[in-house]
């Protein structure tokens, strides 16, 4: 059984940083894509951030570019989402995906195992 857990959600200011992370076991995260997506409240879930399978390729959401960074360490299974120069606008639950293909793609119905989501509150 698959399971994909993030980490590192919290509480920020306007201008900080945050790092989260996403495990999976179940499933060798370096044969597939990840992707992360977001969801705040009252709206509905949104891509943020994808990776292909080799991390030569990411696709990211006009509204993060330049600010963050997805990447992975295949030797950890892991794959991280770093968020810099965070706004209010940033407050969401972020999820984790793992994808049935190896392509970073930004289409959710790509993605076959989430992970249950991680809150990031930016505060103004």
């Amino acid at each position: 059984q698959v399971q994909v857990v993030e980490s590192g959600g919290g509480l920020v200011q306007a201008g900080g940083s945050l790092r989260l992370s996403c495990a999976a076991s179940g499933r060798t995260l370096s044969t597939y894509a990840m992707g992360w997506f977001r969801q705040a409240p009252g709206k509905e879930r949104e891509f943020v951030a994808a990776i292909s399978w080799n991390g030569d390729s990411v696709n990211y959401a006009d509204s993060v570019k330049g600010r963050f960074t997805i990447s992975r360490d295949k030797g950890k299974n892991t794959v991280y989402l770093q968020m810099n120069s965070l706004k209010p606008e940033d407050t969401a639950i972020y999820y984790c995906a793992s994808s049935a293909t190896g392509a970073a793609s930004h289409f959710s119905r790509q993605y076959d195992y989430w992970g249950q989501g991680t809150q990031v509150t930016v505060s103004s």
